[in-house]
């Protein structure tokens, strides 16, 4: 097994503790904004885990990005969309985070996290789901 197959393998699995992360921070962060719940250390930690996550994901991806055979072959969803939407992704989970620290106001700090995260998921899901249809040799549950 070759260096490509390991990242490829190791983006592949690592995506399954992105969304899980990301779930769990997305439904804490909507109990907390709509119980009206303090934010705690626990949900920062839990936030930071989950932007640490998502960028060590990203990595993976780029560089995949420069050694996969499907970037050379030309194929345009690998070359442009699907690490477009990741990006983009990434920047909303680091904007969400980023923004949940400036406020005071417990509410207004899940109510960030919830919706940037809630986004970046959205945008995920999305960009996996095209994968799935680009390549249905590819399953959205299956490591690939």
């Amino acid at each position: 097994m070759n260096f490509y197959h390991i990242l490829k393998s190791a983006h592949s699995g690592w995506r399954y503790l992105v969304l899980i992360l990301l779930v769990l921070a997305i439904i804490t962060a909507i109990a907390g904004w709509l119980g009206k719940k303090p934010y705690t250390e626990g949900n920062r930690k839990l936030n930071v885990f989950t932007l640490i996550f998502v960028h060590t994901q990203i990595l993976f991806g780029l560089v995949l990005y420069f050694v996969s055979p499907l970037v050379e072959a030309g194929i345009r969803y690998w070359k442009m969309e699907h690490i477009g939407m990741m990006i983009f992704a990434a920047i909303l989970v680091t904007v969400g985070n980023a923004r949940s620290k400036r406020g005071d106001d417990p509410s207004v700090k899940h109510r960030t996290i919830a919706l940037y995260f809630g986004l970046a998921l959205i945008v995920i899901v999305a960009s996996i789901i095209q994968m799935t249809m680009v390549d249905p040799s590819r399953s959205f549950f299956g490591v690939s």
